[in-house]
């Protein structure tokens, strides 16, 4: 407990807002238009979370133009209508944070207790209104949904998410799903056991139980669960195809022998009803090391990071491969106005799968600095 209170009174005392508004939605992009992404990043030992912001066309410098020090490594983030961002730690988490950049007020912090730990994602309501975390109860390992009012963090409800290791969680809009008119959700459980004393030290993988789970959002009751026929296959991250009918699945391979996670798929595709691998060619996929990281979809394809090869993995939206798109030390992935943005370790890419991707050098503030896993258009 004196570890807590001493966490949250330095919380007082960590750097503060820059000027800077989001603005809600994005148009089309068009030449000149202002670009601002939500980050997380690392610098010299410290973390942020904060807004990223550059010019459409070519060579123009990616600056930092606001930015909150956090205590520990940020991993997922959301950006609600009223400009706050949301962001949470990385799993084993203890913190979330909603903070507004461009207003001077204090960012708005809650802390685990020790029986609880988020899993790195939050999701929230249309509206902005709610929040939905994905947590693990530290005692049994279970996975929950944990439901939230976005401006108290007060717990609403919680639901079981039937594995362990939750992750990612997506709406699902579509209509005639068999579900009514109501969204449902969808959960990536990655299936890895890890234990509260040792952190995110990964154990008995040989019990792995990796699926994706579809939940009723007034209930939370189980409506369908998937599974790959691999089972060191870890689902993790999704986005749907820009018509809504596919989910695309970003995977990380856990097999103990090197050769079978290098020859590991690094996507995964759910029609609504069943899951299949999309593989890469093999040359392609010893270089990916089975390791997916940000997923993301747009007319031209799928987009899936992949920072062992220093690449984007991209496939088209029927799954054949397209190819290997170079970036060094690649990892958040972000669509606005139809094109992909991805980013790297000294450079970002604008319609990074385009024939001709405009490069955005990291410019003097984002010198040095490693971008984490996600960032969002906003």
């Amino acid at each position: 407990m004196t570890d807590l209170l001493h966490r949250r009174s330095a919380l007082a005392l960590i750097g503060g807002l820059g000027a800077c508004v989001i603005a809600p939605g994005t148009a089309c992009a068009k030449p000149g238009d202002h670009v601002h992404l939500a980050a997380a990043w690392e610098h010299q030992g410290s973390f942020h979370i904060g807004v990223l912001s550059t010019q459409e066309g070519a060579g123009q410098a990616m600056q930092i133009h606001a930015a909150l020090e956090v205590p520990t490594r940020a991993h997922g983030l959301c950006v609600l209508p009223d400009g706050s961002v949301v962001a949470t730690a990385r799993r084993p988490g203890d913190w979330l944070v909603r903070w507004q950049p461009g207003n001077h007020s204090k960012a708005q912090w809650l802390w685990q207790d020790g029986e609880r730990s988020f899993n790195g994602h939050v999701l929230a309501s249309a509206d902005g209104q709610r929040l939905h975390t994905t947590e693990t109860d530290t005692e049994t390992g279970a996975s929950l949904i944990v439901l939230r009012d976005a401006r108290t963090f007060a717990k609403l409800a919680e639901w079981p998410t039937h594995g362990i290791d939750a992750h990612e969680l997506v709406w699902d809009t579509r209509g005639g799903n068999g579900h009514g008119h109501n969204p449902t959700l969808i959960v990536a459980n990655g299936g890895v056991p890890t234990a509260p004393e040792t952190g995110r030290v990964k154990r008995d993988l040989g019990t792995m139980d990796s699926s994706i789970v579809r939940l009723d959002t007034r209930t939370g009751r189980l409506l369908g669960q998937w599974r790959l026929p691999d089972p060191r296959l870890s689902l993790r991250h999704l986005a749907w195809s820009p018509d809504g009918t596919t989910l695309g699945i970003a995977l990380q391979a856990e097999h103990d022998d090197p050769a079978a996670k290098d020859a590991a798929p690094v996507l995964a595709l759910f029609d609504g009803t069943a899951l299949r691998v999309v593989a890469a060619p093999e040359h392609i996929t010893q270089s990916i090391h089975g390791y997916g990281g940000s997923m993301a979809a747009t007319p031209a394809g799928w987009a899936v990071s992949c920072p062992r090869a220093h690449g984007i993995a991209t496939f088209s939206l029927q799954g054949e491969w397209q190819g290997l798109v170079p970036l060094p030390e690649v990892c958040p992935l972000a669509v606005r106005g139809g094109a992909l943005w991805a980013g790297g370790l000294a450079a970002s890419l604008q319609d990074a799968q385009a024939a001709a991707s405009v490069m955005h050098p990291h410019g003097q503030t984002l010198q040095g600095a490693r971008l984490d896993n996600h960032w969002v258009a906003a």
